[in-house]
């Protein structure tokens, strides 16, 4: 919740500061077709909810699976088909701890990387103004990978393919630099097979994935 309150409080001074100075100004830097944008970002992933640890046979343990949040840096590559429609690719990876939740606590059960590359396709409102906001849905798939069991736990999370919707903000700073927020939201769950099959959890994933950061236009 720091990490959001963090990025949130930036990405308001970032606006206010905008809109004060040119928000409107057709600047002669904007976004076109052919253009390559690459934004390096500071991106805050963050899980919801948790999901029921049930038997094989669908009994339920009194148990919960809590998947807990990651900030890492990530990098958007964007190239624009046209001045308004753009295709972006997110390259990250983060690690995230997998917890058994139950009524005498938590235990954590298993920690594992993940690569989940996104690609989407996004509409850039005034592409040629200072401040240009845009909207994107695409796909993304999730890669878990070196994982590491705890406390008696096994656990195998699934890959899978996942949804993703988004919406953010450039904010022209010269000719080739720009400032930008990108709200994601990716719907992602994950059928997670524990003790050999014993136990077993679908685990809602859907993490928010919030970010602020830079980018160069080629």
């Amino acid at each position: 919740m720091l990490q959001k309150s963090i990025v949130a409080g930036a990405a308001l001074a970032l606006f206010g500061l905008a809109s004060t100075a040119h928000a409107a100004d057709d600047i002669d830097v904007g976004k076109h077709a052919g253009a390559i944008i690459i934004n390096l970002r500071a991106t805050d992933v963050d899980p919801v909810g948790r999901s029921p640890i049930t038997t094989a046979a669908g009994g339920a343990t009194g148990l919960n699976v809590a998947v807990d949040s990651s900030v890492i840096p990530s990098l958007g590559i964007s190239y624009f088909l046209t001045d308004h429609v753009a295709a972006e690719l997110i390259l990250a990876t983060s690690k995230h701890t997998i917890s058994a939740v139950g009524p005498a606590g938590s235990t954590v059960a298993h920690k594992t990387w993940v690569l989940p590359p996104t690609l989407s396709l996004q509409y850039h409102f005034a592409p040629h103004s200072r401040v240009s906001p845009y909207v994107g849905a695409g796909v993304n798939y999730m890669i878990f990978y070196s994982g590491k069991d705890y406390n008696g736990f096994a656990v195998r999370p699934s890959d899978g393919f996942g949804g993703a919707v988004e919406a953010g903000a450039d904010v022209a700073v010269n000719r080739r630099v720009n400032l930008n927020v990108d709200v994601k939201k990716i719907f992602f769950r994950t059928d997670a097979a524990i003790n050999g099959g014993s136990l077993t959890s679908h685990v809602k994933l859907d993490p928010w994935v919030i970010s602020l950061g830079a980018g160069l236009k080629f």
